[in-house]
């Protein structure tokens, strides 16, 4: 199961719950979806959707079988300068593939070592996405756009904790 040993979840909750439900319907192509970690309106229309479009009762809850149904909600990896690996080569790969005609800064290599050029890339493309330019992506950063993490891979998900 993608998203083992989560709570029912409604509209008024708060917290983690909430957010790794908000991210599993991002990735199920609800991109509305504020991953802000309140169920409100918006979280229960899609939820709602989601349910009817994989053939359950669309009550605009998020029990057993709705997480069963969802994709996996974890969140990504935060990346920042002295990161490496294949995640960051994927990273730099999106950033230089998007720059043209958009924030224009790239990240001068695609070699897998999130340096300074990197981290600058970022920034652009944070500025360009509407999100706080610290050159760390962090969750907010992956969800800008149709979705950053989406581009890079949902792979490098982080495994749920035991």
């Amino acid at each position: 199961m993608a998203n083992p040993g989560q709570p029912t979840i409604r509209k008024g909750d708060t917290g983690e719950s909430v957010r790794r439900a908000q991210r599993a319907l991002r990735r199920a192509d609800y991109l509305g979806v504020a991953v802000d970690g309140t169920f409100g309106d918006e979280t229960e229309v899609a939820v709602r959707h989601f349910q009817d479009d994989v053939g359950l009762i669309a009550d605009g809850v998020v029990s057993e079988l709705t997480w069963k149904s969802l994709p996996d909600g974890s969140p990504m990896p935060v990346l920042r300068e002295g990161a490496t690996g294949d995640i960051v080569r994927k990273l730099q790969q999106v950033l230089t593939d998007g720059a043209r005609g958009h924030w224009e800064t790239t990240p001068r290599a695609v070699d897998g070592i999130f340096g300074p050029n990197t981290a600058a890339s970022v920034r652009a493309f944070q500025t360009w996405g509407d999100v706080n330019p610290d050159g760390v992506v962090n969750q907010q950063t992956w969800d800008v756009a149709t979705t950053l993490e989406s581009a890079v891979g949902l792979r490098y998900v982080l495994a749920p904790e035991p």
